[in-house]
């Protein structure tokens, strides 16, 4: 196991700690009181992709040149506060957490959780150990375990079976409850107690105490303000990714289920038998929180959702659109001029199928609630041949650079009408890299020869992709590539070629 071996004959014991600490599965690191880096064990080379102890630096300025640490929360932590500069000052430290990588490399390569001490002789420091645990891949499981977490819509909290304090909170329940993050986090389940007003409180309670589920039950959850608000809650037993024994709970607001339900029923003479019946798939959203206040027979058949899983809910919520911001253009639309038509949208069905429709809507006012109606078309019939037609060039081509200008042109047409001339659309700002993306998706470069091209990762290349996608409205390589050439006196570079 590569080492340096600088033990000499007045230090038989440095030898003695060599063997001792070469074996182990933490990281060690011996360090000179004067700063040279004169030892590592095996593992804490390979925790910093190092063979060799010549790999890590000669001293731990050398070592400052070479890594370049972070905290986890992102910020660069400075060489002065480095675990090996802390030796050097004869500080000793337990459970530091460091994003460590070399330097200029784009992303953190490892996680390391650092302590270190000073071995002293005849009251003078003689030694400086660095203790090094590989931490990484518990991060990455803790860090997936938040970002699914944060990223569900769904209102939930966790609760932290050994104490029964709160370890978790989402977006979703702030937004439901006006709760702030710190007035939740680490109190008590007895301190803010979300099962004290529950139609089973005792049943629930009993269920908690034992770690097991808790089914779906109602109850009004205390508010900031004093209030509370009904609520459908329900209790699914889970482990964290620290092993900790812990209880999700997940929320949904009742409240504007049953306004929905009122508000329907005091206009359902003049209004809800028209628009249950209509062939055109409708829907009636809230203008204030955009929540789905009913939707017709029609819509239903063509999403496949049910009318109890959609109404009261968020498009947001069920993913209705292609996307977020397919989402966001819409409401931003009806938000500037109350209304729109003939506008294209992709609407996702319960399975996640993609369906073409011409959308309209109008804002409307139903019983003193201001509502948007939209109604859909849909178009995939019209659309098919054009989108067979596109999948059929993709599909054969290798290298967009054999593609005729006359072939460029009829798949323009294919997307939509003809530009004025002189015109390409509003403006949509590049970032350099995606416009070096760009160049090379234009030139038919796979996601791996655009990675060997720019010396990135793949996933990185498919977030640029998918990024530049997003701004310029593309589905494809081939849009992209007819997107660029309209384009191309605007972006630097022949996207023709």
């Amino acid at each position: 196991m590569p080492a340096s071996k600088t033990a000499t004959s007045d230090q038989p014991d440095r030898e003695q700690l060599h063997r001792i600490v070469a074996g182990l599965s933490d990281g060690v690191v011996l360090i000179e009181p004067d700063g040279r880096i004169v030892w590592a064990n095996g593992a804490a080379l390979a925790m910093h992709g190092c063979t060799e102890l010549a790999e890590l630096g000669a001293t731990v300025k050398a070592y400052q040149q070479r890594f370049e640490l972070r905290l986890r929360g992102g910020q660069p932590m400075p060489v002065s506060a480095y675990p090996m500069a802390r030796l050097c000052r004869g500080e000793a430290f337990e459970d530091v957490v460091i994003d460590v990588r070399k330097a200029h490399q784009a992303e953190p390569d490892w996680v390391h959780r650092a302590r270190g001490f000073v071995l002293d002789r005849d009251g003078k420091p003689d030694c400086l150990v660095l203790i090094l645990c590989d931490a990484t891949e518990a991060f990455e499981a803790e860090e997936r375990f938040e970002s699914m977490f944060n990223a569900n819509p769904a209102p939930a909290l966790i609760v932290r079976l050994s104490d029964l304090r709160y370890v978790r909170v989402n977006e979703g329940f702030l937004d439901l409850s006006g709760w702030e993050r710190d007035q939740i986090i680490g109190r008590s389940l007895y301190d803010l107690d979300i099962l004290d007003q529950a139609a089973e409180k005792d049943k629930a309670k009993a269920r908690l105490a034992k770690g097991d589920a808790i089914p779906q039950m109602e109850a009004d959850l205390p508010l900031p303000n004093g209030d509370t608000k009904l609520v459908l809650l329900a209790g699914h037993p889970a482990e964290m990714p620290n092993n900790e024994q812990c209880m999700i709970f997940t929320f949904a607001d009742l409240d504007p289920r049953r306004r929905a339900e009122t508000a329907l029923r005091q206009s359902e003479e003049r209004f809800a038998t028209v628009f249950r019946f209509a062939p055109v798939p409708m829907l009636l959203t809230s203008l204030d929180g955009h929540r789905i206040l009913n939707v017709n027979h029609a819509f239903l058949a063509l999403t496949d959702w049910g009318h109890d899983s959609v109404v009261g809910r968020k498009p947001a919520e069920i993913e209705l659109f292609e996307s977020g911001a397919t989402r966001r253009e819409i409401e931003k639309k009806v938000s500037e001029s109350g209304s729109f038509r003939g506008y294209e949208v992709q609407v996702k069905t319960r399975t996640g199928v993609l369906v073409t429709c011409i959308a309209a809507a109008e804002t409307v006012t139903i019983n003193g609630q201001y509502c948007i109606l939209a109604a859909f078309q849909d178009i995939s019939e019209r659309k098919r041949t054009e989108l067979d037609l596109i999948a059929a060039i993709e599909g054969a081509m290798q290298d967009s650079s054999w593609l005729s200008q006359k072939i460029m042109d009829r798949m323009a047409a294919l997307r939509g009408p003809a530009a004025q001339a002189g015109t390409t659309g509003p403006s949509v700002e590049l970032t350099p890299r995606e416009r070096e993306v760009l160049a090379l998706i234009t030139r038919g470069k796979t996601d791996d020869a655009i990675a060997a091209a720019l010396s990135l990762k793949r996933n990185t290349v498919r977030n640029h992709v998918a990024r530049l996608y997003a701004k310029i409205g593309a589905h494809s390589r081939a849009e992209a590539i007819i997107w660029a050439r309209d384009r191309g006196h605007q972006l630097g570079f022949d996207a023709a070629a």
